[in-house]
């Protein structure tokens, strides 16, 4: 069986949603909510959280998660790649853990909508064996061939993509996604001698929109939240 460890990435400097990675939808924390789903995932056998900040850090170890280093400065900048951090964490693993981690799956916080299907889904994807990182995606509603443009020099707008006929419904045009931050899966490996999600093979998860949310603003917050509840009231809570 393969030995997969999550990562919880959550920097206390977010400046779109102040306090972000600690907001609370349905009584928990969005930190709180990755730890708590990945928990209930059989296959995954550690929870580490990367975070630079002693607040964070403490609501994520009541959540059960552990958080066995706080991340260095330079890794919790605005500018900072995410990259790093997730190599940063592995080399801390391969230091401080004697068992080997087959894979990272990694869990931002700011997707709280995901299910255990969902992630279930990205590790059964990536035991299929003939990828790099397993990403997520959710059908877009733009397609860079219909309704997606750019402007040149002269100011004109044009398609970001001309397709190589006209095409005159976004139904017609190159099926494409949107990534989303439900999750990642990733081999050690990669991380630790690539530099970028496309520099290997790459395999997608589709998740359901509503299920996709990326939280990086007050008004994501509050479809969360709407979200929750209807997801709540559908299945009888109250």
């Amino acid at each position: 069986m393969l030995r997969y460890v999550a990562l919880v990435c959550a920097r206390g400097g977010s400046k779109g949603v102040p306090g972000k990675n600690i907001r609370l939808l349905g009584g928990r924390s969005l930190i709180g909510w990755s730890i708590h789903l990945a928990s209930q995932v059989e296959r995954i056998s550690r929870i580490i959280v990367s975070t630079d900040s002693e607040e964070i850090a403490e609501v994520a170890r009541k959540e059960g998660g552990e958080v066995p280093f706080m991340r260095p400065q330079e890794l919790a900048n605005d500018n900072s790649p995410e990259w790093e951090v997730w190599r940063h964490a592995l080399n801390f693993l391969s230091q401080n853990d004697p068992q080997e981690v087959d894979a990272l799956i990694v869990i931002p916080p700011t997707a709280p909508l995901r299910s255990l299907e969902d992630l279930n889904n990205c590790l059964d994807e990536f035991e299929k064996g003939d990828a790099d990182v397993i990403i997520t995606v959710s059908e877009a509603h733009r397609s860079p061939y219909f309704n997606m443009v750019k402007n040149d020099a002269d100011g004109m707008a044009t398609l970001v993509i001309p397709p190589d006929k006209e095409v005159f419904r976004r139904q017609d045009a190159p099926v494409v996604y949107d990534m989303t931050t439900v999750a990642y899966v990733v081999k050690p490996e990669f991380i630790l001698n690539k530099n970028g999600l496309f520099e290997g093979n790459v395999r997608s998860v589709q998740i359901p929109i509503e299920r996709a949310l990326d939280i990086d603003t007050e008004l994501d917050i509050k479809m969360a939240d709407f979200l929750f509840q209807k997801k709540n009231k559908e299945n009888g809570c109250r």
